[in-house]
């Protein structure tokens, strides 16, 4: 297991260390404590790219549950299962934007402290931060639409309440950003000594800096297709993921509880572990299509509630892909109409008296696969560049390879990855192959086409716990389709969510910016409005 170093420090510390008078430097200075001087910025980037890929709940309560690729009769996952406002639905809410200003933070401190020790002999880190800075702004602005961006991370030069971008400039700026960030990396100079994506490989980073850009410019098909069909074949031109062994992967820690995986962490919460299950939407595709992954990424647990509650010895379930049965969204546990045993279908339970397990039937994630806190976090994958590079061919965009190649690839691809994440999820090749041969792109029409890819871009994303960027692209592309929960209280007129109310404290800490904000969104500051592009 590759070991992870990360730096838990603020520039801002770094900062008030090195003000000190030039004299007291030299007589009151602790050569065991770090300063401006001796800090390596490499330790900020480590630190940011962890706590961008390790989610856990702030993506399990809401995207996991909205898009169905899970299900849970729990209370508080009634928040992004039922779309009701249950337990702390602000906090998990406002956790994207939290996390994604505090990576946002971190790498603009990173770059000050590199180029205050030397621009030069940092080219690729700051290049790689502003990468990164992309990256990580993407997923806040698709979470929430307008957002502080030109002006976000600036309180050190005075700015505290920064102006609200709208979406529509923030796109064409990430794109700009990206491509001459891709243009400063120099694999001839300095390496980044502490990259937890790719050990500082400068080819990698630009094949990853292409194929955000590629991601970037599709999520603009339905608002601005000319200027996402110039980007994608940009991005093309430039070269994407090639293979696998391109995923952008984040190591983690079960000897160190500060770097545990957060979704396997949080998953075996005792609650959690009983009763978070993979959604009959998931599972139904999965048998529809004769996928092979549901042998090894789904589990009937063993009968009763003593064993089903067991996440500290490791029981496993029943793999057989005619066992599998999903959890439909949009039920309880409660006695009344939505209790999941009043559903005509409900299998009944496992175990008795005071051992009954009342959803021991319905599928849950492989718990010797996903809930290892050592496993690596997803953060972008080759598939998903194949699948984004298939459609953009079928839209007539002038990309390399043929439609059918770019999707045989994704779906490859996609079940090979598995395997990245924990090994007792290695697919055989042969039986990949299979699976890639059998399933052709419907090419019978456009629609059709593009109905294939999102589908299995939904499967793959799902099976990876990339669940933001589920929720994101079935935003874009509208598949799989899925008939949203209607049920009682819920928020959204019984509609799925189309993006993240602004946190609540917004209106305390930059009420003007956040009030024009506001005032632009149709629908508000809910679960009902769309960012600029989710036309």
């Amino acid at each position: 297991m590759k070991k992870i170093f990360i730096a838990f420090i603020s520039l801002a510390t770094l900062m008030q260390l090195s003000c000190t008078k030039e004299h007291l430097d030299q007589t009151n200075t602790d050569p065991t404590k770090a300063s401006a001087g001796t800090f390596d910025p490499n330790y900020l980037l480590s630190n940011t790219q962890f706590n961008f890929a390790n989610t856990g709940y702030a993506q399990l309560l809401y995207e996991a549950m909205m898009t169905q690729g899970m299900a849970s009769t729990l209370n508080y996952y009634g928040n992004g299962d039922k779309y009701v406002n249950a337990g702390s639905f602000n906090d998990y809410q406002k956790r994207i934007w939290n996390d994604g200003y505090n990576a946002v933070s971190g790498v603009r401190e990173m770059q000050l402290l590199a180029n205050q020790k030397g621009a030069a002999s940092y080219s690729n880190l700051i290049a790689i931060g502003d990468i990164c800075f992309v990256l990580y702004m993407e997923r806040i602005t698709d979470t929430y639409g307008d957002v502080p961006y030109s002006q976000a991370a600036q309180a050190k030069a005075g700015i505290t309440t920064p102006v609200y971008d709208s979406q529509s400039s923030i796109y064409p700026s990430m794109l700009s950003t990206l491509e001459s960030a891709i243009g400063k990396l120099d694999a001839s100079k300095d390496k980044p000594t502490s990259d937890l994506f790719y050990n500082g490989d400068i080819t990698k980073w630009k094949k990853f800096g292409y194929s955000l850009m590629l991601r970037i410019a599709m999520r603009m098909t339905k608002i601005d297709l000319a200027t996402a069909k110039t980007w994608a074949e940009k991005a093309s031109t430039g070269g994407t993921f090639e293979s696998i062994a391109d995923n952008a992967l984040v190591a983690t820690d079960a000897t160190n509880s500060a770097l545990f995986n957060s979704n396997a962490n949080d998953l075996l919460t005792a609650t959690d572990y009983v009763e978070v299950k993979w959604g009959k939407t998931f599972i139904d595709m999965l048998k529809a299509n004769a996928d092979p992954r549901i042998s090894y990424i789904s589990e009937v647990p063993q009968a009763g509630l003593a064993n089903g509650a067991d996440n500290t010895t490791v029981k496993p379930g029943n793999t057989a892909a005619t066992a599998q049965l999903g959890l439909p969204n949009g039920y309880d546990l409660l006695g009344g109409a939505t209790d999941i045993r009043k559903r005509s279908d409900y299998p009944g339970s496992t175990g008795t008296g005071s051992d009954t397990y009342i959803t021991g039937k319905y599928s849950r994630p492989v718990t010797s696969v996903y809930l290892n806190r050592n496993n690596p976090n997803f953060v972008f994958t080759y598939a998903e560049t194949e699948f984004l590079l298939a459609e953009a061919k079928v839209r007539g965009f002038n990309v390399t390879g043929t439609a059918a190649q770019h999707y045989a690839n994704g779906i490859t691809g996609s079940l090979q990855s598995l395997a990245q994440m924990n090994s007792g999820a290695t697919i055989p090749a042969a039986t990949i192959a299979t699976y890639a041969t059998a399933h052709v792109l419907d090419v019978t029409s456009t629609e059709n086409s593009i109905k294939d890819i999102n589908n299995q871009y939904w499967i793959s994303t799902v099976s990876t716990f990339s669940f933001m960027e589920n929720w994101f692209n079935w935003k874009r592309t509208g598949y799989p389709v899925l008939t949203p929960v209607v049920y009682t209280g819920n928020v959204t007129n019984g509609t799925i969510p189309r993006r993240m109310p602004y946190p609540t404290d917004e209106p305390l800490k930059n009420p003007t910016n956040y009030n024009a904000a506001v005032a632009k969104l149709p629908a508000g500051n809910t679960l009902t409005g769309r960012t600029w592009w989710d036309k």
